[in-house]
């Protein structure tokens, strides 16, 4: 198969997921695919890591990764890859740009090689996956990770070639980055397996988990609710 022959299925596969006739549904997808939505994630998780490491180095070693992964992820995405590679989102591209239904007049940025949303929530994903080992959690942060990226192709502004590849040098960031921190952490502390009912592996307490997995829920709802007021107010 050659890269025409992909070009062109992927032009295919994104039209296939692209939108609805759905305004209830266009609601939701603007709410989920903007950045400050998730604040409330994104301070859960700040939570979970200061209640559960005992110094401020620690917590500032935690911090340091994750502010890494999202520039690795995300931020050299945006400022270097994106403009060298110079594929059109969909929305720009004159080969389809007609055929992407556009929710709101929404159509990005110029180019969209690869996502960054994918590549930044995937990142922190796995890297807070490998950090707290809990397997609610992971489910969770997978979960919210892949709902970000479905909402980038319902949007249009992104081929799934682009939150393919934002996937994989996300994962492989998240991966490289906590065996980084993995290193540091081990010759600050220690520190080995934590074997309790009550905390996890790693040493975060499961009762303190729940509360990121209870946020990202209210912020589903959060979503659907403003959703419904934008529909019927």
């Amino acid at each position: 198969m050659d890269l025409t022959t992909l070009i062109e299925l992927d032009k295919q596969l994104l039209l296939a997921v692209n939108g609805s006739n759905s305004l209830f549904l266009d609601g939701v997808v603007k709410t989920l695919t903007t950045a400050y939505t998730w604040v409330p994630l994104y301070l859960s998780l700040l939570y979970v890591v200061v209640k559960n490491n005992d110094s401020l180095q620690k917590v500032l070693v935690v911090v340091s990764a994750a502010l890494l992964c999202v520039f690795l992820a995300g931020s050299l995405d945006d400022m270097f890859v994106k403009p060298l590679v110079g594929r059109p989102r969909p929305t720009h591209d004159a080969s389809i740009g007609a055929l992407i239904d556009v929710v709101n007049g929404y159509r990005g940025g110029r180019y969209g090689f690869f996502s960054a949303h994918a590549s930044n929530t995937f990142s922190l994903a796995v890297f807070f996956s490998l950090l707290i080992r809990s397997r609610y959690l992971t489910l969770t942060l997978i979960t919210w990770s892949l709902l970000n990226c479905w909402t980038r192709l319902y949007l249009g502004v992104h081929y799934p070639g682009d939150i393919l590849c934002g996937l994989i040098w996300g994962g492989f960031v998240g991966v490289a980055v906590w065996y980084v921190y993995w290193r540091i952490h081990r010759q600050m502390t220690g520190e080995g397996a934590f074997v309790s009912t009550q905390y996890t592996s790693t040493g975060y307490q499961h009762s303190d988990v729940d509360a990121v997995i209870c946020v990202f829920l209210f912020t589903l709802i959060y979503a659907l609710l403003r959703a419904c007021f934008y529909l019927y107010f």
